[in-house]
């Protein structure tokens, strides 16, 4: 007990060390992309280095598997050259024995990170959105009540509210128009069947208007056609787009968003993606773990520690790379999302595993 502990903490010290390592290093890229990226005379120092703190937490978040294999080989090549290893299987404990301590706390920090780290990110995300670009490039909003759009033509202002909307939402159905002229007063409502997007603007089917600047008394003077056209300037990348990231939602909230978009008649396949992947989260970095004691849990008098070393990292990258691979196709449909998720994960442990057996005593 007293090993694996001593096992415990030097993980973290050293997991501790390179993240420290790796947030230095990201902020000061950051903080030069900002500076390239804005005029520094007009923004000010301060100000591109608080935009390059709140974006800091999302890029080390994606940054977090390969901390923490470059971790597992730290250690075990530590433990190596300082005979540790080799004082320990003396004491005829087994590889694996020894690789299970780093392996569980490489899976208690994968929890901490999903619980705790994961809405910090989100709410810094928000706020960086916020600092660029405030509300202006985001025209959609979801909630309980349906699904709200907003779009500007000649300095008037559009809000749009519908039931339910197709995939993309291009098409939106028990749709209300609320028009306000650059004052805010209302001018007109419009409540139609079905809106449909097209490059002309929203076509609207069983339309009822209303011309609220007009008529003293706007029921009186409601039109009722079977077919409109409202002019609009919005596409539908701005639709999809308006949605975010994945990312800038928390983990705990993500499932009451994804049963929203799914109300509302959006495809929350990518959301549901993301979601099964944060919670396999610890599960890769067990798979990292594993698959960095495959190269380095080993005597450094063997040499060829720079390979080995390689080797680790490349086939950690690989495995990234089919993780990120097969997300994408559950995202695309093509297969099932917890398969898509999970499946490289396991994988890669059940080889680390198989490999630890081939060239340890086990």
């Amino acid at each position: 007990m007293i090993l694996h502990l001593y096992f415990a903490r030097k993980y973290l010290s050293i997991f501790t060390m390179i993240l420290g390592g790796f947030t230095i290093f990201i902020w000061l890229v950051e903080l030069l992309e900002h500076i390239r990226r804005y005029d520094a005379g007009e923004m000010g120092f301060l100000r591109l280095s608080y935009l390059a703190a709140l974006h800091l937490p999302e890029v080390l978040y994606q940054v977090l598997t390969l901390v923490v294999l470059l971790s597992t080989i730290t250690m075990f090549i530590t433990l190596a050259r300082t005979s540790e290893l080799v004082i320990t299987r003396a004491t005829g404990r087994s590889a694996l024995r020894s690789l299970a301590s780093p392996a569980i706390t490489a899976f208690v920090l994968g929890c901490l990170v999903v619980s705790l780290a994961n809405p910090l990110v989100a709410l810094s995300s928000k706020a960086y959105e916020r600092a660029i670009d405030g509300d202006g490039g985001r025209v959609l909003s979801v909630s309980k009540e349906g699904l709200w759009l907003r779009q500007g033509v000649d300095d008037n202002q559009t809000a749009i509210r519908a039931a339910r909307t197709n995939l993309d939402g291009t098409v939106l159905y028990d749709t209300d128009f609320y028009g306000f002229d650059p004052e805010g007063t209302p001018i007109f409502r419009i409540q139609a069947a079905e809106a449909a997007l097209t490059p002309d603007g929203w076509q609207l089917s069983q339309a009822k208007i209303w011309d609220l600047a007009q008529d003293e008394i706007p029921e009186a003077g409601a039109r009722q056609l079977d077919s409109y056209l409202l002019p609009s300037e919005l596409t539908p990348d701005q639709i999809r787009d308006s949605f975010g990231t994945p990312s800038s939602i928390s983990i705990w909230a993500l499932p009451a968003f994804i049963s929203q978009l799914e109300n509302a008649g959006f495809s929350a396949r990518t959301h549901m993606v993301w979601l099964q992947a944060e919670l396999a989260r610890p599960l890769s970095f067990v798979a990292m773990v594993f698959i960095g004691a495959v190269f380095t849990l080993r005597h450094t008098r063997m040499g060829r520690t720079g390979l080995m070393v390689l080797l680790a990292v490349l086939s950690g990258f690989l495995v990234y790379f089919i993780a990120n691979l097969t997300q994408l196709m559950g995202q695309n449909g093509q297969i099932p999302v917890p398969f898509a998720v999970w499946s490289p994960s396991i994988a890669a442990i059940c080889l680390a595993l198989a490999a630890l057996l081939h060239f340890e005593d086990g």
